[in-house]
């Protein structure tokens, strides 16, 4: 596996591939970002990873400076995976001058549930992923569903700005008790880490309320917030959303059943976790 930092070496050393996959992500790598890895070999080749911790995604009292970072192992990890290229930039590589031209999404999408509580994170990762995307010029790209909104709009941007790069789905990956994997789930005290597949616990048993044919989605998500927070957790929102384009349904919609995805964001001690469930 060759590790680049440049962007000038990297686009010399992908010179002429048609079938690049990549899989970008921050590094303290799981078997989530693994199995990232695992599908991109099925959809492209070369396999091309990066780890860069986005700077521009984190607001002011987030946890940049203490976000875990493992490159060793990290390396370690991919060169089993057997991706071939490993873009690694720093800062200076990847911003040489200050990033004064952003990519922002739309309000209606950008600005709801994690925007909300996050403000100008889908900013951040929507300019970052647009950068790196033209550093190597992909032909597809893998994308976890964990993280359900930002999916969301990495879909669209590639759309809306005609970019040659088709955008992958990979399925989250859970423990085998439930929880989805995450690079913070490590901030996790051993208390916590047994009380967090709860989150997960709860978004099946919405979901479920609504296969049962349960059209007051309000109730099912006032109902899962007091759950949570009985349990002294301290939730963002737990919301019953359209998959098309992230906005409440209708009770029109319910009865007539509209692909919905449950979302779900909250604190347990100091960690904040989310997590999504598609009924």
């Amino acid at each position: 596996m060759k590790i680049i930092s440049s962007i000038e070496e990297l686009r010399d050393q992908l010179r002429g591939q048609l079938r690049t996959a990549f899989v970008p992500t921050m590094g303290n790598l799981h078997e989530g970002h693994l199995s990232l890895m695992r599908l991109a070999k099925k959809h492209g080749d070369p396999i091309v990873a990066s780890i860069f911790v986005n700077r521009l995604q984190f607001g002011p009292n987030e946890d940049f400076d203490k976000y875990p970072r493992t490159f060793q192992a990290d390396v370690e990890k991919l060169e089993k995976e057997g991706v071939y290229v490993l873009f690694a930039p720093t800062e200076k590589d990847l911003y040489p001058e200050p990033q004064e031209y952003r990519v922002r999404p739309p309000d209606d999408l950008g600005n709801i549930l994690e925007g909300e509580f996050r403000p100008g994170f889908f900013t951040g990762v929507s300019t970052v992923v647009l950068k790196l995307f033209s550093c190597v010029q992909p032909r597809v790209a893998v994308f976890g569903k964990k993280d359900y909104q930002q999916l969301m709009i990495i879909r669209n941007m590639a759309k809306q700005f005609a970019l040659p790069t088709e955008i992958i789905a990979a399925d989250t990956w859970r423990a085998d008790d439930g929880l989805a994997l995450s690079s913070r789930n490590g901030y996790l005290s051993e208390a916590e880490r047994a009380e967090a597949p709860v989150l997960y616990q709860t978004l099946n048993e919405v979901a479920q309320e609504i296969r049962s044919g349960h059209l007051d989605i309000f109730e099912l998500e006032k109902k899962a917030m007091a759950k949570l927070s009985h349990r002294h957790w301290k939730p963002d929102y737990i919301s019953v959303r359209k998959r098309s384009d992230l906005q409440p349904p209708s009770a029109g919609d319910i009865a007539q059943k509209a692909e919905l995805v449950v979302v779900a964001a909250a604190k347990l001690g100091n960690t904040r976790l989310i997590d999504n469930l598609e009924v």
